[in-house]
């Protein structure tokens, strides 16, 4: 008589086979986690904002990345000018040569300010302002100040001393506001005229 061997249980078969899997994805991973030098690592995303006068540099290497920005590069704009002149003058007591060669470079930051020397600050104006910048402010403040003045006493003050009561004090506020009016437009003229 021929013998039967002992059947598994189905539920036998799928706790192994379970195991099996179970235990050969522990032994990947950790093959995976151990294994040295293996990962790659991606590079960040960086968005650098970008213009029409930025620069950038990028370094990378094994130790890690390195980031070099600049927003406003070039910092400073220069612009070169020359003239070169010969002619020959003619006139009622004689001619007169005249040879003259004029070279002038200057330097801008990118609002247009002309650096005229001394540290400039985060706006682009000047710290230093030289002696004769000054000394032109002041002059062509005073003269429009006194023009100022003067157009208001032929224009605004007759009209103004006519209001009844408070005239005397109307005529004095139009005094002062001419002249400080004057003044203001004075310093702007002669900002344009004196180059600073």
């Amino acid at each position: 008589m021929t013998e039967k061997a002992p059947s598994k249980s189905p539920l036998k078969t799928i706790a192994i086979v379970a195991g099996s899997l179970f235990a050969l994805a522990h032994v990947g991973l950790l093959g995976y986690v151990l294994r040295p030098n293996a990962r790659v690592q991606e590079p960040p995303v960086i968005n650098i904002p970008r213009g029409d006068y930025s620069s950038y540099k990028i370094k990378a290497n094994k130790d890690g990345y390195e980031i070099e920005y600049r927003a406003n590069d070039p910092k400073v704009l220069e612009s070169e000018k020359s003239l070169d002149l010969d002619q020959k003058k003619k006139g009622w007591f004689g001619g007169k040569d005249e040879k003259r060669l004029e070279y002038r470079r200057d330097q801008f930051t990118m609002d247009g300010t002309r650096n005229i020397g001394g540290e400039l600050t985060q706006e682009g104006k000047s710290n230093a302002k030289t002696a004769e910048c000054i000394a032109a402010d002041a002059g062509a403040r005073s003269q429009g100040a006194m023009a100022g003045s003067a157009l208001a006493a032929g224009l605004a003050v007759p009209a103004a001393t006519s209001v009844p009561y408070v005239g005397w004090l109307a005529g004095g506020w139009a005094m002062l506001l001419g002249q400080k009016a004057g003044s203001e437009v004075g310093s702007q003229v002669g900002s344009v005229f004196n180059d600073c």
